[in-house]
């Protein structure tokens, strides 16, 4: 059971107790990302996330990590673009220590100049290091294609031109605006006592005063009316095949007919975009591991989507098998996408994939860190709630449905194709 309590300033905490093993995982959750980034500050939530663990008021740029590590845990975080979060799994008797942390990353983290700088060094370095990665770059092209109005199009890293020109009170500006307890979330789940846990976590962030955080955008994607297309042609070994398509949010009664859709076309994948719940996706019957992998056109196929605040998009990715041509990889997916549009499910076809999908959300939260972090992520789109109701939403999902969604989503003009084509240097230069 989940207990929720909201204090005086805002700060939502959500705990649970899971007695299995003596293990804490706090996450620390707020609702900021990419898509409450405009020109000229693309990546400054990626960028703060980095600068919060550079030290607080009262802990040394060089203890932050090892506060964690002292009693055998882990920690990280991530940013992407509906929120950002911080997390820590240790003894759950390190659970003072991991509070400690989480509040001094809330209320005192220092923002030094010459950290502000060291870390635009690193940034950049790891956008150029994507820029050379080539599912990286076709990914951000492809996004950025699909979206024409909604902030989703920026890459969560940012564009090179505003992480060269960001300052310092820009970074200092947006942590101040977001990172207040009543856009946070605080989950605690593992071997804790309710009552204890919330006595801990007012001693910590009780005295943190709220704020006023930024209206998000409210930008509307109009309907994309016609495919697009992204064709790269740079250096490389081994081209790849994209195909995004317009999905709905995860609030939208289309979500979980169109994740079923996914299963039949390259696996059921669950909802757990932090770890996946360890455990490889079930391909061997599906649409496209079929007509791809197995007829050697492709080395692997995959899709992926996301449960989102908004409607994002659902993805199809094929790495193109060594001299086979790119034309037939995409023929024999867009293929298979208009047989699911005119024919619907095969017989059975879909109390397979709801069976896979149930088993996925059972991965999906296999430890205390799974757990917390799907409390916590749902929290930011949603509601935590909503991550309590996807079984009666699966179980509601039905043949007639899965074919209306695809016939809706699964079309040319809802799409956008990206295309990455090897070249050698020679080729290029010309």
């Amino acid at each position: 059971m989940v207990h929720e309590t909201t204090l005086e300033n805002g700060l939502t905490l959500l705990v649970q107790e899971v007695h299995t093993a003596p293990l804490a995982s706090v996450w620390c959750w707020y609702k900021v990302g990419s898509r409450d980034e405009g020109p000229g500050v693309t990546g400054v939530s990626h960028w703060v996330e980095h600068m919060n663990f550079k030290g607080t008021t009262n802990i040394p740029r060089d203890q932050v990590k090892g506060i964690i590590e002292q009693f055998g845990g882990s920690w990280n975080g991530y940013t992407w673009i509906d929120q950002t979060t911080y997390l820590e799994t240790a003894s759950a008797s390190a659970l003072d220590r991991m509070l400690f942390i989480e509040a001094e990353r809330m209320a005192n983290c220092l923002y030094a100049a010459d950290d502000c700088e060291s870390e635009r060094t690193v940034i950049i370095s790891e956008l150029q290091g994507g820029e050379n990665d080539p599912e990286q770059r076709l990914d951000a092209e492809i996004t950025a294609t699909a979206f024409k109005a909604h902030p989703y199009r920026h890459p969560t890293i940012g564009w090179l031109s505003d992480l060269k020109t960001m300052t310092r009170d820009d970074l200092y500006g947006h942590y101040r605006r977001y990172y207040v307890p009543n856009n946070a979330t605080l989950v605690v789940v593992g071997d804790v006592d309710t009552a204890d846990v919330v006595r801990r976590v007012q001693q910590q962030f009780g005295g943190i005063v709220s704020g006023v955080p930024a209206r998000r955008p409210t930008t509307v994607e109009p309907p994309q009316g016609g495919e697009r297309r992204v064709h790269l042609r740079k250096p490389g070994t081994t081209a790849y095949w994209r195909a995004v398509f317009h999905a709905p949010a995860f609030t939208d009664a289309d979500f979980f007919p169109m994740l079923a859709v996914d299963a039949m076309l390259t696996g059921a994948s669950g909802l757990n975009i932090w770890s996946g719940g360890g455990v490889a996706t079930p391909q061997r019957s599906a649409r496209l591991y079929r007509g791809l992998v197995n007829t050697g056109l492709a080395s692997s196929v995959g899709g992926f989507l996301a449960p989102t605040a908004e409607p994002f998009l659902y993805s199809i990715a094929a790495t193109v098998a060594h001299g086979q041509p790119i034309a037939a990889v995409e023929r024999a997916v867009l293929d298979e996408c208009a047989r699911l549009v005119a024919d619907g499910p095969r017989p059975q076809e879909t109390d397979k994939v709801l069976a896979q999908l149930r088993a996925r959300f059972v991965f999906d939260a296999g430890s205390v860190t799974d757990l917390a972090h799907q409390l916590g992520y749902f929290a930011t789109i949603a509601s935590w709630r909503d991550w309590t109701t996807i079984g009666d939403r699966l179980a509601a999902v039905t043949p007639e449905a899965i074919h209306a969604v695809a016939r809706k989503y699964l079309v040319a003009d809802n799409r956008t194709i990206g295309i990455f084509e090897p070249t050698n240097g020679e080729s290029e230069a010309r």
